[in-house]
């Protein structure tokens, strides 16, 4: 069986399928056509560490992803990549566009003996400033979602794995498309019904119907040439949305994210799946599904018994994590169904700003305090039964105690039986990496520890 991953940047759950209203026909059909995966959550909410932990089945501090890898932060081991463990048992493995587990150009470290290339779309050159940026990036998705197509349509002497990835829903975000008017967009909560924030969405939006435009390539291709009925095909992104309190947090808009997976013999279509699942459960599925021995370093658990409706829970807890985004910003969370325990391992007492991306929603923060505003506390639980969006922290009541010292506890034995670097205390960044001051406005200032 062939596998195909489709994946994007920062999307979350603001997908048709999640109920939002931003329109993906094609995801909606693939998830009309496999299983919907409602409580789906990341193992780290930056982007390197979350690809690096799905992908490796681990952890990001046992993957050794504990900052980004663009900026110098690196695997222990790239042959434990899912392409590089295909490659070995006989799939062909196929790059086309985004991957942030390696550095650029290393790929072929990861296990991918092929990567294919799209040409520099007519005009691009053209389009300057963020917006013409963010337009050029969704032009190269297109044109990349159209070599995979073509790939597809070639012989093929092998199963194969194709990985590829989108630039969108990555900021920056363009102009809005003209049909799309901000003044009747819905702003993500927890953030404030305003003008700059419903622009901000807006052009997410523009974004995301791009991303659903290449899936839909993709999909067609795998029908037109036969493939379909012999292809796994699992979608999902690295974590939340680029607006503050969600990518980079471990609330549950930084770690929730989509998960759609499709493959010939599920017997349940448009099945939705509520059970609590991680990304690190999707290495586990594909070996399963494919047939390929899962390899002994995997923390996950396989998705298929609730995929064929044997169980309805494969797991009572997730766990995730940041250490290194931007700036250095230590924090661990352990989820079960009903409770969120978060706690944060510096004493740095503001906001660490440059783990915000910058944009319109930033910057009316920004206007009314954001650059003064405090840390989170270092302790924080949730009762996300009767507090979903997680507003009113209970650490430290006493009729919460128990729950407390329990998910405490847990917290504390997975760091330890995961080797976590935390428990020694501050984790130093590998010598060469780039990392921001934490009190710096904006990840791009050239502001950087020494």
């Amino acid at each position: 069986m062939n596998v195909v991953y489709l994946h994007t940047h920062d999307t979350g759950r603001f997908i048709q399928p999640y109920g939002h209203a931003i329109p993906t026909p094609n995801l909606m059909a693939l998830a009309r056509g496999g299983a919907l995966f409602r409580n789906c959550f990341d193992a780290a909410p930056t982007c390197s560490p979350s690809r690096a932990a799905m992908l490796t089945g681990m952890n990001a501090h046992a993957s050794g992803m504990i900052g980004l890898a663009h900026r110098g932060f690196a695997l222990q081991d790239p042959t434990q990549h899912l392409a590089h463990h295909l490659h070995s048992h006989g799939f062909e493995t196929v790059l086309c566009g985004i991957q942030h587990e390696i550095a650029a150009g290393q790929a072929a470290a990861l296990g991918y003996e092929r990567l294919l290339s799209a040409p520099a779309t007519p005009g691009a050159a053209e389009m300057t400033g963020a917006q013409g940026q963010a337009r050029r990036m969704m032009a190269q998705d297109l044109a990349n979602a159209q070599a995979v197509a073509d790939y597809l349509a070639g012989p093929h002497d092998r199963q194969f794995f194709v990985s590829f990835g989108m630039f969108c829903t990555h900021r920056p975000f363009p102009a809005p498309d003209a049909d799309i008017d901000p003044n009747y967009v819905q702003p993500p909560s927890p953030l404030p019904d305003d003008p700059a924030i419903r622009l901000d969405m807006a052009g997410f939006i523009t974004m995301a119907r791009c991303a659903d435009a290449c899936v839909g390539i993709v999909l067609e291709a795998l029908a037109t040439n036969g493939l379909a009925d012999d292809t796994l095909v699992f979608f999902t992104t690295d974590h939340g949305v680029a607006f503050p309190k969600m990518k980079c947090h471990l609330y549950d808009p930084g770690i929730g994210v989509s998960l759609i997976v499709s493959y010939p013999g599920h017997g349940q279509p448009g099945q939705v799946i509520d059970a609590l699942v991680s990304h690190l459960d999707i290495y586990p599925t594909v070996c399963e599904i494919t047939g390929v021995p899962a390899p002994r370093w995997l923390e996950g658990v396989s998705l298929v018994p609730l995929l064929d409706g044997t169980t309805a829970q494969v797991r009572d807890e997730i766990f995730a994590e940041v250490t290194y985004h931007a700036a250095y910003e230590p924090l661990r969370c352990v989820r079960t169904p009903r409770w969120k325990y978060i706690r944060y391992f510096d004493d740095f007492g503001l906001v660490v700003k440059p783990n915000i991306d910058d944009g319109h929603s930033k910057q009316l923060l920004l206007k009314h305090g954001l650059a003064e505003a405090r840390h989170d506390p270092a302790e924080m639980l949730f009762d996300l039964v009767f507090d979903p969006a997680e507003r009113t922290n209970l650490a430290g009541r006493p009729e919460f105690a128990a729950v407390q010292s329990d998910l405490a506890g847990r917290l504390e034995r997975w760091m330890r039986e995961t080797g976590d670097p935390l428990l020694q205390g501050y984790v130093p960044k590998p010598p060469g990496a780039r990392v921001n001051l934490k009190w710096a406005l904006h990840p791009n200032e050239q502001e950087f520890e020494s």
